[in-house]
């Protein structure tokens, strides 16, 4: 597997969790994200749109700092705001990641974190196990 192919393996990862922790989270099959203009998620107020324009300028580290710090972990949708935010993250690609010291590594440690402190860790554990 060369870098690249292991680059899109861990995208793959990533889509395949949030599409499961959703599914967990709402109690039904989830297949995709909604449209932008359907997307009525926040965290604290602020909309995932606002996360995603800041990772757009090339604020990833901050974006995520940001969304972590004011992230209510008892409230369902902040949680899958939080997972919608790895998600579109993991879509950049390589070279722009690399360029704002980003990773979808981090991207991948970031949804494992957020699975485990939501309480659905040990979901992220067996679903990585399975791979």
């Amino acid at each position: 597997m060369d870098f690249n192919d292991e680059k899109d393996y861990i995208m793959r990862i990533i889509k395949e969790m949030v599409r499961v922790l959703f599914s967990l989270m709402l109690g039904k099959q989830y297949k995709s994200v909604e449209l932008p203009e359907e997307n009525k998620y926040e965290v604290s107020g602020k909309a995932l749109e606002e996360f995603e324009k800041m990772v757009d300028r090339g604020f990833v580290n901050e974006a995520e700092n940001m969304l972590l710090e004011n992230i209510n972990y008892t409230k369902k949708e902040e949680i899958l705001a939080a997972l919608l935010f790895y998600q579109y993250v993991s879509e950049k690609d390589n070279a722009f990641l690399a360029s704002h010291n980003y990773s979808k590594e981090e991207a991948l440690d970031g949804i494992k974190a957020l699975a485990e402190r939501a309480g659905y860790g040990e979901m992220s554990e067996i679903f990585l196990d399975s791979l």
